[in-house]
C-alpha cells in the first residue's frame, strides 16, 4: 500500500490482500465488512491515525500460520467454509446468548439498567441472523453454486425465480448492515465490553461471548460481502453475455397474466 494509492484503496481490498489486518481493524473499530468499500485513507481519518501508521501496525502483527486465498478459491469451496464454519458458529452462539443476557440482566440489573437493551439486541440479533443464514443455504448459496457448475462445465445456467442475483445479494447486504448496526450498539452500550468490578462468572462469559461473536460476523460478513457476492455478481453478468434464451412460440405460453 503506498501512498499514492491509500486514497484509492479501500479497506475491503485492504483486508484481501492483507490477512493479517483483520485484527488491527478490529481492534481499530474500523468496519471492513458492510462498510468495506470506505477508503483506507477515510478510514484512518475517522481514528485519528495516518495510513502510514495503519500499515505499520499491520506489519508488526503476527502473520496467521496459515492464509487461504479466498479470492483465488472457488465460490463452492466459500460456500461451504461459511456454512460449515460460520454460520456452525453463528448458530451455536445465538442459542446460548439470549438466555444468558437474561439471567445477566437478572442479577445485575439494578445497578446497570443498560443490561436490559443488552439482552433485547441480543435477542433481536439472534431473531435476524437465524432466517438470514437458512435463507443463504436455501436459496442464494445453492444458485451461487449451480451457477459456477454451469460455466466450468459449459451448460446452460439455472434460470433461479428471483430473476437475478442481484436481488437475494442486495436483500443479504441489507441484513448484513442492520446486524452490523446492532453489534455496533452493544459495543457502545458495553463501553467496548468492559466488565464493572463486580461482574460475575456469567457477566463476564456473556461479554466474552458477544465480542466473539462480533469478531467472527465481521470476517463472516466479510467473506460474503467483498468476496463472495461480488463473485457471484461477476459470474453471472458474465454467463448473460454468453447466452441466450429463447423465447417459446407464442410468447409466454399462455401462463403470463395481463
Amino acid at each position: 500500500m503506498t501512498t499514492t494509492t491509500h486514497n484509492l484503496t479501500t479497506v475491503a481490498e485492504l483486508v484481501i490482500t492483507m490477512p493479517s489486518a483483520l485484527g488491527v481493524l478490529d481492534r481499530l473499530g474500523i468496519d471492513y465488512c458492510c462498510n468495506g468499500q470506505q477508503s483506507v485513507m477515510k478510514a484512518c481519518a475517522t481514528r485519528g491515525i495516518t495510513t502510514d501508521e495503519l500499515l505499520s501496525m499491520i506489519e508488526a502483527e503476527p502473520k496467521p500460520a496459515a492464509t487461504r486465498d479466498w479470492a483465488a478459491s472457488e465460490m463452492a469451496n466459500i460456500v461451504r467454509f461459511i456454512v460449515d464454519t460460520h454460520h456452525r458458529y453463528t448458530r451455536g452462539a445465538i442459542a446460548m446468548l439470549p438466555p444468558l443476557a437474561d439471567k445477566v440482566y437478572g442479577v445485575h440489573g439494578e445497578r446497570h439498567p443498560e443490561l436490559a437493551r443488552v439482552a433485547e439486541l441480543t435477542k433481536t440479533a439472534a431473531a435476524d441472523l437465524l432466517p438470514h443464514m437458512l435463507k443463504e443455504e436455501q436459496i442464494l448459496f445453492p444458485y451461487i453454486t449451480a451457477l459456477e457448475t454451469a460455466v466450468k462445465e459449459g451448460t446452460e445456467p439455472p434460470m433461479p425465480f428471483f430473476g437475478t442475483v442481484k436481488n437475494p445479494v442486495h436483500m443479504m447486504m441489507l441484513e448484513h448492515e442492520t446486524v452490523g448496526e446492532i453489534l455496533a450498539e452493544l459495543r457502545s452500550l458495553t463501553n467496548d465490553y468492559a466488565l464493572p468490578e463486580e461482574a460475575c462468572t456469567s457477566y463476564r462469559l456473556l461479554f466474552e461471548r458477544l465480542a466473539e461473536l462480533e469478531s467472527d460476523l465481521h470476517r463472516h460478513i466479510h467473506l460474503e460481502n467483498n468476496i463472495l457476492f461480488p463473485r457471484a455478481l461477476e459470474t453471472e453478468a458474465k454467463v448473460e453475455t454468453t447466452t441466450t434464451f429463447a423465447v417459446p412460440a407464442g410468447g409466454c405460453g399462455g401462463n403470463c397474466h395481463h
